[in-house]
């Protein structure tokens, strides 16, 4: 499971590098290659609230070694698309085949290990989802210089066919899927297919998923695109829950969120999906845009997160076993807060290990969220339901991803213009150390060979960029504390969250 798992986490940040390279070779504009990420999201977004049906009807092995199928040959089609417009299309059809992967992941997962060993499945598994975003910008910007974009593609296509013999030789569905499916074939009973809940989420999730990632590009609310997307998402999910609530088989089964454990993790996930890639994005955007760093030494600040969770997460999972899974998730939230926090003291000066520590702090905390919180998601769950928490779970922490990136994009340019308004305020030639400063500028600047006129106009430019520097500084570190207040207003939900047994042992059927 964790071989096609890291392949699809990867190719979700392995192609946003080599965006530039894809414009130029295929003779397309800036705004346009960004559609490859944007249509890849929402063919993803759809198909991940969709996985447990699907799984359903056509038997979950199956559809997961469709899945991958479809993500391996689209992944061939991509490297040898001869135009943007092909490419795209190939993205839509990658992003489906990904957007069923994880849920039939875990719901696998969660059929196969028993209670006691689940934390340590959870964690391997873990690895691979959080560590292939944090590795893919550097990768894909050293296959993109060393040798074509087209690699970013290919390299999916011997990895995909490996997980499917292993896929094929040693996974097989449990026992109770397979008979409610030899149940279905011998009643001959024709399948009920919920095709207006199908449509609902796919125009309403789709819907969102483009309002939020090219909410800020457009402006928002400004843009009648925007408006008019936003206004079919929320009436779509809006219909969406009172249409699934009504049926008696669901595309998705909502009525699940009457577990407060499960609502409470469902939350969790998708401030977890918020903070794990708004963080992710932000700090490589504020090394790259106000520090003077290249893109591939961003990379690597961000690389050794990776390699700490790979340590991390073992360690987690053996605390599964001994301590409950709701004190394990208060501990993850608490550092990832605490982490952010302490990440609003950097500034401009500061070091590459500064930068590379406190992205390691933050990647312990997400070490500690990611297992508990499935744990927490199957509590008390009859098994029969694993396909729709894992669908369900995985669709949350998507959707928390999205909104946390369009977030930080958001925020770090309305804050900058906020706080460049405010330094404005206090720019004025009555305020004393700002005519010193001018007049030293002034002075070196003619000294060093331009005349008196140009001098000063050179001098007010650069005090003028010093300004919009620190303005932009600002609003990063406020975006920070943005989120670390909503990863510490968290833990008071922990104490009111059913506590599982770790040394619990129940029979539970293993493939």
């Amino acid at each position: 499971m964790t071989i096609a798992t890291f392949m699809e986490a990867l190719d979700s940040s392995i192609a946003n590098v080599a965006l530039p390279h894809i414009a130029g070779s295929l003779s397309a504009t800036a705004d346009q290659a960004t559609w490859v990420l944007t249509s890849y999201l929402v063919s993803n977004g759809i198909i991940l609230p969709l996985g447990a049906w699907l799984s359903d009807v056509m038997g979950r092995k199956r559809f997961y070694m469709t899945c991958v199928a479809l993500f391996t040959a689209c992944s061939f089609l991509c490297g040898i698309a001869p135009s943007l417009g092909m490419l795209i299309l190939f993205r839509v059809l990658q992003g489906a085949g990904g957007g069923g992967l994880q849920p039939s992941e875990q719901a696998i997962l969660a059929d196969t290990f028993p209670p006691e060993r689940l934390g340590m499945a959870f964690a391997i598994y873990g690895m691979a989802v959080v560590l292939a975003p944090s590795i893919g910008p550097t990768l894909g910007g050293w296959i993109t210089d060393n040798y074509s974009w087209r690699w970013i593609f290919y390299i999916n296509v011997p990895i995909g066919i490996i997980s499917l013999l292993l896929t094929n030789h040693f996974v097989q569905d449990p026992p109770y899927l397979k008979e409610r499916m030899e149940q279905q074939r011998r009643s001959h009973r024709r399948l009920n297919i919920d095709y207006i809940g199908i449509g609902l989420i796919a125009l309403g999730i789709g819907c969102l998923q483009v309002v939020l990632d090219k909410g800020q590009e457009d402006d928002w609310f400004a843009s009648h695109f925007i408006a008019m997307l936003s206004a079919i998402s929320i009436t779509s999910i809006v219909a969406l829950i009172v249409w699934e609530l009504r049926q008696k088989s669901p595309v998705i089964e909502l009525r699940l969120l009457k577990n407060f454990n499960f609502a409470a993790a469902s939350l969790m996930m998708f401030v977890l999906g918020l903070a794990l890639y708004a963080a992710t994005a932000l700090l490589p955007l504020f090394m790259q845009e106000l520090a003077g760093y290249t893109a591939e030494l961003a990379g690597l600040v961000l690389s050794p997160g990776g390699l700490v969770m790979i340590v991390t997460m073992p360690l987690v999972g053996r605390l599964s076993s001994r301590v409950q899974a709701r004190w394990l998730a208060a501990i993850g939230f608490m550092l990832t807060g605490l982490a952010l926090w302490h990440m609003t003291r950097l500034d401009l000066d500061a070091s590459f290990n500064t930068y590379t520590l406190d992205y390691l702090y933050q990647r312990v905390g997400v070490a500690f969220m990611f297992i508990p919180i499935n744990t927490l998601a199957y509590l008390d769950v009859p098994p029969g339901k694993n396909n729709q928490i894992s669908s369900m779970i995985n669709m949350f922490r998507n959707l928390g991803a999205s909104v946390g990136i369009s977030m930080v994009t958001t925020l770090t340019q309305r804050r900058a213009q906020l706080h460049q308004d405010t330094f404005s305020m206090h720019t004025n030639t009555y305020n004393p150390a700002l005519r010193d400063q001018l007049s030293g500028l002034t002075t070196n600047l003619f000294h060093a060979g331009m005349s008196t006129a140009d001098a000063s106009h050179q001098a007010l430019g650069r005090m003028y960029l010093t300004m919009q520097t620190q303005a932009s500084t600002e609003a990063y570190l406020d975006t920070l504390k943005i989120l670390a207040i909503i990863c510490l207003c968290m833990l008071p939900i922990f104490p009111l969250l059913k506590g599982n047994d770790p040394r619990a042992k129940k029979t539970i059927a293993v493939h």
